[in-house]
């Protein structure tokens, strides 16, 4: 069995379900002995299923052979390298044990789209480290699944990836990737929580940014978020910063003819980008949902015992948690 079900996952699963997959496991603990589940449901393609991919189509020897020819001072080299490995990767057909068993437990999700999301596994603690370097696609369908995982596995081989491998001196290291499968949660609201301020290294202030529409849009810093800061202290909220945001992220509808956005930002046509106007110099959250949405960050951190850098969404009057990660940035 290459699949584990979140609720069959912890935090001690990192070199199984990579630091994404053990981290959404160990939540849905967390909160899944509760009346509200705020982790959306899911499950990991373990790291195991992609070292058997690479094993039984040979592909270790290819990998390792372009790898060994890339010139770090060279990004032409680099890219050539990448296109190559990614390419015999799509190429090759997962086994069809493996595609049978991803598609059944998609079906046992009960969802219509999910999200596909790379999860490194790394010796030596250096998974942590390899956050927002692979890739993610939001909005997968049954019919493409299969697809985007395989995207996922080969992101480990981006040029930005590769150059990232010598720049961290991990060239040597053994690295492969799990695969998260999450129920889409189609956010009104969404973004990113910061439980010690990442800047001051406040430890009694917790910062949230927040952006309409999906959060991919203030991951990848292509909007502005709202920005608030909390006492930790007695959960009183301490500056508002409200951004002034042009567009949102949200699931493209089927009627819509399909296209690509301009200077290549984003060609994954499952999403789109929508005009706000007047509604995005709106603040996004209220007070009680600031609090509410750091509450449920402090229970995180206390859990885990570390600042945490948290991911969250809000649809149809509720949070969810959908990534939590160690803050590696704090020099104290």
């Amino acid at each position: 069995m290459h699949i584990k079900f979140f609720k069959n996952i912890n935090k001690n699963n990192v070199n199984q379900a990579g630091g994404k997959g053990a981290s959404l496991g160990e939540m849905t603990r967390l909160f899944g002995g509760q009346a509200y589940n705020s982790v959306p449901s899911g499950f990991v393609v373990l790291a195991s299923a992609f070292d058997r991919f690479l094993e039984e189509t040979n592909l270790n020897v290819e990998i390792k052979a372009r790898l060994d020819e890339v010139n770090i001072e060279d990004t032409n080299s680099i890219d050539r390298a990448s296109a190559i490995i990614r390419d015999v990767i799509h190429d090759h057909e997962m086994p069809k044990d493996l595609t049978d068993e991803i598609l059944q437990s998609f079906d046992e999700l009960d969802a219509e789209y999910v999200a596909v999301r790379s999860s490194a596994t790394a010796e030596d603690g250096a998974v942590a480290s390899w956050a927002g370097e692979l890739e993610t696609y939001l909005n997968t369908t049954r019919e493409n699944v299969i697809e985007k995982v395989k995207n996922c596995w080969s992101s480990l081989f981006t040029p930005r990836a590769i150059f990232y491998r010598h720049e961290q001196k991990l060239i040597d290291h053994y690295v492969s990737v799990a695969v998260v499968v999450q129920k889409m949660i189609q956010s009104e609201i969404s973004g990113i929580a910061f439980t010690v301020h990442p800047v001051t290294e406040d430890y009694n202030q917790m910062i949230i940014e927040a952006g309409y529409g999906l959060g991919e849009a203030i991951v990848s810093g292509q909007i502005t978020p709202d920005s608030y800061v909390v006492s930790k202290n007695d959960m009183s909220i301490m500056d508002i910063n409200v951004g002034v945001q042009t567009r949102k992220l949200i699931k493209r509808f089927k009627d819509l003819k399909i296209k690509k956005l301009k200077n290549g930002e984003d060609d994954d046509v499952s999403n789109e980008w929508l005009e706000l106007g007047d509604e995005g110099e709106k603040q996004k959250l209220s007070g009680k949902q600031i609090i509410e949405l750091a509450e449920l960050c402090k229970k995180i951190e206390d859990h885990y015992g570390f600042p945490c850098d948290i991911e969250w969404a809000f649809a149809e009057g509720k949070f969810y948690i959908t990534q939590s990660r160690p803050i590696t940035t704090l020099k104290k």
